[in-house]
C-alpha cells in the first residue's frame, strides 16, 4: 500500500439470537518492522461456543501464519488440520477472509468461502479480478486471491454469510439479502456521505441486514468489517510545560505551525501558549462534569482541556471499548484521537508538585505515564501511528 494513504478499520458484529457468544471472529494486527496491518474475519461452523472456538482458532492461526509469510495452501491446510472435527458433519471448518496491507504492490485479499469482498470506489461498486487456488489435499477448499492498489476514498467491505443471508426464506427475500443487496446499500451510503467513517458504514450495514430479518432478530451470527483508505489526518497534542522555561516559545510555535488538528491538555500549558502567541483563553463551563473539568477556547486550537484528570479519563475510555456519550473534555479528546491517523504527543517534563501528592487517588498518574498508556492502546487496539516527544 502506498505510504501516502492510511487505513481505518472497524468491525461491527451481532451474535445469533438466543446465543451467548458470537461465532464470528475479527482480528487485526500491526506488523512490527514491516509496517502495515493484517486483518482476519472468520466464521465458525455451527453456532454459539463451538462456532466461536473454531473462528477464534482460525483467526489466530491466519494472523500468525500470514505474518510469517507462510505459503497460501500450506496456511489453509495447517488451519484445516488443526480445527477440531464436527462429529455430525465429520469436518472441522471455519471460513475466513484475510486482508494483508503490507505489500507495496497492493493489498492482498485471500478468501475461503466467505462472501466475496466489496470494493466501493467513487461511490460505485467495482468488481476485481481474482485467481483461484485449491488445496492439494482438499480439492473442495478453494481460495480466492485478489490484489488491489487502493485510492483515496476507497472502501473495502467484507462480511460473513449472516449478512448476505439475512431475511432468507421470507416472502420479500426468499434467497436472502444476498451480496448484491449489501453491495447496493453500501455504495448508496458512500454516495450520500463520501466522508462516512468505517465504523458508521459497518454499523449501517449491520442495521440494514437486521431490518431484513423477522422481528429484527439475527438468525445467524453477523459481521461487517469496513476498511477505508484516505490521506492521513494528523493531530498534535501538547501537554505539560517544557522543562526549561526558555523553551516556552518553542512549543507555542510548534503548535501554531502544525499542519493538522491541535489540542492542549493542561491549564499551565494553555497559559504558556496563549501568552507566547498573544491569544485569549475563555472557559466553557457548560462542558464541566463530575468526572472532568470544562474545556476552554483559544483561537487556532481545536481543543483546550485540563491535563491529568482529562487524560486519565481518556485512557479509560480507550481501554474500555465503549463510546462516550457526552460532549465533555474527555469525550471530545477521545473523538479527536479516534478520528486521527498520525498522532504526535509533545510532553513537557517540568514537575508539577500537585501531581506528586500521595493523597491523590492511585489512578491519577503523572503525565508521562498516562501519555504512554494512551499511546499504547492507540497503537495496539486502534492501530494508530503515535509518536511521543519529551521537551
Amino acid at each position: 500500500m502506498t505510504d501516502d494513504l492510511v487505513i481505518e478499520i472497524e468491525c461491527r458484529q451481532r451474535r445469533m439470537h438466543g446465543e451467548t457468544l458470537c461465532g464470528d471472529t475479527f482480528r487485526s494486527q500491526k506488523i512490527a518492522g514491516r509496517g502495515g496491518v493484517i486483518s482476519v474475519l472468520s466464521d465458525g461452523l455451527g453456532k454459539g461456543v463451538k462456532a466461536s472456538i473454531l473462528s477464534t482458532m482460525t483467526a489466530a492461526m491466519a494472523l500468525r501464519l500470514t505474518a510469517g509469510n507462510c505459503e497460501l495452501t500450506r496456511t489453509a491446510e495447517t488451519m484445516m488440520d488443526a480445527l477440531p472435527t464436527c462429529k455430525l458433519r465429520t469436518i472441522g471448518y471455519a471460513t475466513f477472509t484475510i486482508v494483508d496491507t503490507r505489500d507495496e504492490a497492493g493489498i492482498r485479499i485471500i478468501e475461503m468461502d466467505n462472501p466475496p469482498f466489496i470494493l466501493i470506489r467513487n461511490g460505485e461498486a467495482v468488481e476485481m479480478e481474482h485467481t483461484s487456488v485449491a488445496s492439494r489435499r482438499r480439492q473442495d477448499r478453494v481460495m480466492r486471491i485478489s490484489t488491489l492498489q487502493p485510492r483515496p476514498g476507497d472502501r473495502l467491505v467484507t462480511v460473513t454469510d449472516g449478512i448476505t443471508q439475512a431475511g432468507l426464506g421470507t416472502e420479500p427475500l426468499k434467497l436472502g439479502w444476498q451480496r448484491d443487496g449489501c453491495l447496493r446499500f453500501a455504495a448508496d451510503q458512500v454516495r450520500r456521505d463520501p466522508d462516512i467513517s468505517s465504523g458508521s458504514l459497518a454499523q449501517q450495514i449491520m442495521n440494514e441486514a437486521l431490518r431484513q430479518e423477522p422481528d429484527r432478530r439475527a438468525r445467524d451470527d453477523m459481521s461487517a468489517a469496513v476498511f477505508s483508505f484516505r490521506i492521513p489526518r494528523r493531530l498534535l497534542v501538547l501537554s505539560g510545560p517544557p522543562f526549561a522555561r526558555d523553551r516556552d516559545g518553542e512549543i507555542a510555535h510548534l503548535l501554531d505551525s502544525f499542519d493538522g488538528h491541535t489540542a492542549i491538555c493542561g491549564g499551565t500549558t494553555a497559559e504558556i501558549v496563549a501568552r507566547e502567541l498573544g491569544r485569549d483563553i475563555t472557559t466553557n463551563l457548560d462542558t464541566c462534569t463530575m468526572e472532568v473539568p470544562p474545556t476552554s477556547r483559544m483561537k487556532g486550537v481545536d481543543l483546550v482541556t485540563e491535563g491529568i484528570l482529562t487524560l486519565t479519563r481518556v485512557a479509560q475510555l480507550l481501554e474500555q471499548k465503549f463510546l462516550p456519550g457526552r460532549g465533555d473534555a474527555a469525550s471530545r479528546l477521545f473523538d479527536l484521537l479516534k478520528e486521527s491517523d498520525h498522532i504526535d504527543f509533545v510532553v513537557g517534563t517540568r514537575i508539577n508538585e500537585a501531581h506528586q501528592d500521595p493523597s491523590h487517588p492511585p489512578e491519577l498518574e503523572i503525565r508521562r505515564s498516562i501519555v504512554k498508556r494512551i499511546a499504547k492502546v492507540l497503537e495496539e487496539r486502534h492501530l494508530k501511528d503515535v509518536r511521543i516527544r519529551y521537551i
